[in-house]
């Protein structure tokens, strides 16, 4: 299962977002600097009004929903890529996660004690990610040294890696992350056995009070959007940790009018979660019956035999064809008889490409 890291500066609200997000109190959550120091996991389905909708129309007995896994790592400082705040340890842990969700602090309150001394989001996201810049720097260095004698020998593995290293020096020494470097897809593929922290893709948290929540629109949730598009090419969920907390304490419907209370429509932590979800390269395909209706998760770009083996592998070896509907289709004609009437039913074979949303039925042999 893939992983995303919640990082951020202390006392930004990663802990309280980290339980809103998985419905637990398993994140020590105070007003003081590195509450947290062992990162908390927790696995968290993904929200999708999708499944219920097929369910009722299947009449299923039971819905079961994808889910992803959740770290909530403590907070990093200045310096951390060279120790400070026991950074080497909080780095350790980011680079064991899939994607990073970076929390910033976009709210004002005399009672929270902010490490910088004041609200300014922007500057908050650049000591994060100029010390991952500096720990990714070390690395690469360290790497581009070992590799040089078999490089210099001939080894073709040693100098492909070694010429990756040394065009992704530059970009790293002028503060900018490796996930943005303009590489070819050898290189990209190459990078990934680099294990650089600013390879991860990442998602930006404008964690807010309850009076920005509904409008979303305050000049510190502005600044960390532009900054997200441009320096990252990246985007930010606007989120209130301390609401979203409550919320997961309050039974559905209670929820429900508790956010429209607020002017909201949808809970920001469902809005993170799928965000997080397509962020990670993740995708899902839905089966129904009576007896579950159930979403898979596969990679974007998966083909039919392979998203058939995340059911079982004998589906994928024995795999003859995929009978599939799409959900907007399925739904709208509301039965699968009448979508193959309307020729919405297809028969795909091993090339297709599995989109998001499809219903499938999977033929096999084994």
């Amino acid at each position: 299962m893939l992983k995303a890291g919640i990082v951020g500066l202390p006392n930004v609200g990663k802990s309280t977002l980290f339980n809103a997000v998985t419905r637990t109190r398993k994140a020590q959550a105070a007003n003081f600097p590195f509450c947290t120091i062992e990162p908390n996991v927790g696995i968290v389905n993904v929200p999708d009004e999708r499944l219920e909708k097929l369910a009722a129309l299947s009449g299923s007995e039971k819905i079961i929903p994808t889910a992803i896994e959740f770290v909530d790592i403590a907070g990093l400082v200045a310096g951390a890529s060279e120790g400070e705040g026991l950074g080497n340890q909080f780095l350790s842990h980011i680079r064991e996660v899939d994607a990073i969700v970076q929390v910033v602090r976009c709210f004002e309150s005399d009672d929270i004690h902010h490490v910088s001394g004041s609200v300014d989001p922007v500057r908050d996201i650049e000591v994060i990610t100029t010390e991952l810049i500096l720990a990714d720097l070390a690395a690469v260095k360290k790497r581009a040294e070992r590799l040089q004698k078999g490089a210099r020998s001939g080894d073709k593995a040693a100098k492909a890696e070694l010429a990756l290293a040394e065009k992704i020096l530059p970009h790293l020494d002028a503060g900018k992350p490796a996930l943005t470097a303009e590489l070819a897809d050898d290189e990209k593929k190459l990078l990934r056995e680099f294990f650089l922290l600013t390879s991860k893709p990442v998602i930006f948290a404008c964690n807010v009070g309850e009076n920005d929540l509904a409008a979303a629109d305050n000049a510190h949730i502005k600044a960390v959007k532009e900054y997200a598009a441009t320096h990252m090419g990246s985007e930010a969920v606007v989120i209130s940790a301390q609401i979203e907390s409550e919320l997961s304490e309050l039974p559905p419907d209670e929820a429900r009018e508790f956010l429209t209370g607020l002017g909201v429509e949808d809970s920001g932590v469902s809005l993170l979660i799928r965000a997080v979800y397509h962020l990670l390269g993740l995708r899902t395909y839905l089966t129904t019956g009576p007896k579950e209706t159930r979403a898979w998760t596969i990679h974007a770009g998966d083909k039919a035999p392979a998203a058939a083996g995340v059911i079982h592998s004998d589906f994928e070896r024995g795999f003859i064809a995929a009978q599939t509907i799409a959900f907007g289709d399925l739904i709208t004609l509301g039965s699968e008889a009448k979508a193959r009437e309307a020729g919405k039913l297809r028969i795909e074979g091993k090339d297709y490409t599995v989109q998001d949303g499809d219903v499938i039925e999977f033929r096999f042999n084994v």
